[in-house]
């Protein structure tokens, strides 16, 4: 059990290593992902002030360009990489090795943290400095915690993916670009989710950014603390539980089921 352990934990850290050292190999690539996006938030922000809404909106649009940061490395850098790694011819050397496909999923995850908290770091400071948007944090803790279960509950939802990635590859890879902008609509990156109809918010409390997203506005931009969130906390709690152990049971299920029906290697005609 304790070399297991050792040969999966060295195995998450090679995955993170070289996320890590490719994804900021390219000086020019960095730049233009700190700069881009905060182009795009620009144009809610000013979009708010014609209108004269609530100096709170600025920083509505600033968190939320922050997380969806994170939700964009889900989606392509952690849920379709064992599609890539197929393209590419890597995935029987993953199959083949004594590890566990959690393992490699963590090091992906602990990779994309990295090198997403630089760029979303980049979205913060822009805004604060920028924009001059009100912070009022009363809660270190809470407002940290928050972070954590948010960043949890969303790489968990990715390892799920992940397994849908392996067995139906392309399929899953437009599935995951028809639900990036909704995903942005319903947890309400750009908005306060209260605006929403009863219905949607309903809907949208099926993804976990959801009540990250909120959680973290309430706490940073609103000054409230964990009397305020404590609803939120056990939500994005409950997601980490189930998902979790889902996508452990859903990664070895399209693993047999791929081995099964050769979906797990490119067939060449």
């Amino acid at each position: 059990m304790r070399e297991q352990l050792i040969h999966n934990l060295r195995a998450a850290y090679a995955r993170l290593w070289v996320r890590v050292k490719g994804g900021n190999r390219e000086p020019q690539w960095l730049i233009a992902e700190m700069i881009i996006p905060i182009l795009t938030l620009s144009a809610y922000i000013y979009m708010y002030k014609t209108l004269e809404a609530p100096p709170e909106f600025t920083g509505f649009v600033i968190i939320g360009g922050t997380m969806i940061a994170f939700w964009s490395n889900v989606l392509w850098n952690m849920s379709a990489q064992f599609y890539w790694e197929k393209e590419t011819g890597n995935l029987e050397i993953y199959f083949v090795t004594p590890i566990s496909r959690m393992a490699i999923l963590l090091g992906m995850a602990l990779g994309g943290i990295v090198n997403t908290t630089l760029r979303a770091t980049a979205i913060m400071v822009a805004g604060i400095l920028v924009f001059q948007v009100p912070l009022v944090i009363n809660e270190p803790f809470t407002a940290l915690l928050m972070f954590f279960l948010t960043i949890t509950a969303l790489y968990a939802l990715g390892m799920l993916f992940a397994s849908l990635f392996l067995m139906y590859g392309r399929e899953a890879w437009h599935t995951a670009n028809l639900l990036q902008e909704p995903v942005h609509f319903l947890s309400g990156s750009y908005f306060p989710k209260s605006l929403m109809p009863d219905m949607v918010q309903l809907v949208a409390s099926l993804i976990p950014l959801t009540f990250g997203l909120d959680g973290i506005r309430q706490i940073v931009i609103l000054g409230k603390g964990f009397s305020d969130v404590w609803i939120h906390l056990v939500a994005l709690t409950v997601f980490i539980i189930i998902l979790l152990p889902l996508a452990k049971f859903a990664l070895d299920y399209m693993e047999n089921l791929g081995k099964k029906e050769g979906r797990l290697t490119l067939r060449w005609q």
